[in-house]
């Protein structure tokens, strides 16, 4: 194996040779990465804020944060025994705080200003006919119920925002999916301009004994760079555009619907290492096929 002193030299020379390549490779990274991160970051706050609605839940009945145990048990009851409704799935007062918790992951002082008890418990309900008039009629059995707070329903427009972030994130994915392949190309490309610029000093560090690893390891270590500084430049972005973008919404007690529209710290993580990886393999994979190509020849 190639000396540390070596490689790092080797990869710097490689790197400022092709400036121009290198910044259109970095940049392309830059842009896959980018669409990515955002349509990821897009996708997980509109799940966020319709969480309660993920599978097939057509009306939630939130029981009063003072219902005892018979009225939650009564209304329990009355949902199992209902002919007109597939599944019922009941949240209670723990687990309505752990969503909160997950929701509002970044502003602790929000988390310490509500305890487990403030928050309603509410049963989340699949009915087996979805019309529209069909299940408000079914709901609307439950909001005169003893305990009960009151039932809300899945709107038109919740629907109509699940499909279109479905659409767009795939719209997108397919979108970033070209421009990795352009990307990882470029880099190909990057790297087989750099070994054929040094075909001759190759062929000599090969006529004395030099392995193929030892070539190949500069070149390699460059494609990777360019992934890598095209994906921190890219998570970056994205996190300095992320707090303008959520000052930018409207306030949640005028459009309820914008409650919840958010990424949570541990979310947002995983994504941003999501994106390094995506971003490193990309370079990786792009130099390593350009390298190996060039040395079978």
């Amino acid at each position: 194996m190639p000396k540390l002193d070596y490689v790092v030299r080797e990869t710097g020379s490689n790197l400022g040779r092709n400036v121009t390549i290198t910044l259109a490779s970095v940049l392309t990274v830059f842009i896959s990465v980018l669409l990515v991160g955002a349509a990821l970051m897009f996708n997980r706050a509109v799940e966020n804020a319709t969480q309660r609605w993920q599978g097939g839940i057509e009306f939630v009945v939130f029981m009063r944060v003072d219902a005892n145990q018979d009225q939650v048990d009564s209304v329990a009851d009355a949902l199992d025994e209902s002919p007109e409704i597939a599944s019922v799935a009941y949240v209670d007062k723990d687990g309505a705080y752990d969503e909160f918790r997950s929701l509002f992951a970044d502003s602790q002082e929000m988390i310490d200003s509500v305890a487990p008890d403030d928050l309603p418990s509410s049963f989340r309900v699949e009915p087996v006919d979805k019309d529209v008039e069909a299940v408000e009629a079914l709901g609307s059995q439950f909001g005169d119920r003893p305990g009960v707070d009151s039932v809300v329903f899945a709107s038109e427009t919740i629907r109509f925002i699940q499909d279109i972030s479905s659409r767009l994130t795939t719209g997108i994915f397919v979108v970033a999916a070209v421009l990795f392949v352009a990307s990882g190309l470029l880099i190909l490309n990057t790297i087989r301009m750099a070994m054929f610029a040094r075909r001759r000093e190759i062929e000599v560090m090969k006529l004395v004994g030099a392995t193929n690893w030892f070539i190949r390891v500069p070149f390699m270590l460059e494609g990777l760079i360019q992934g890598f500084l095209g994906a921190i430049a890219a998570i970056g972005f994205l996190a300095v555009l992320r707090p303008f973008f959520l000052g930018w919404l409207p306030d949640s007690d005028d459009f309820p619907l914008i409650a919840g529209f958010t990424v949570g710290g541990a979310e947002l993580i995983s994504i941003f290492l999501l994106l390094g990886v995506a971003g490193i393999l990309i370079g990786a994979i792009g130099a390593g096929i350009a390298v190996t190509r060039f040395l079978d020849v």
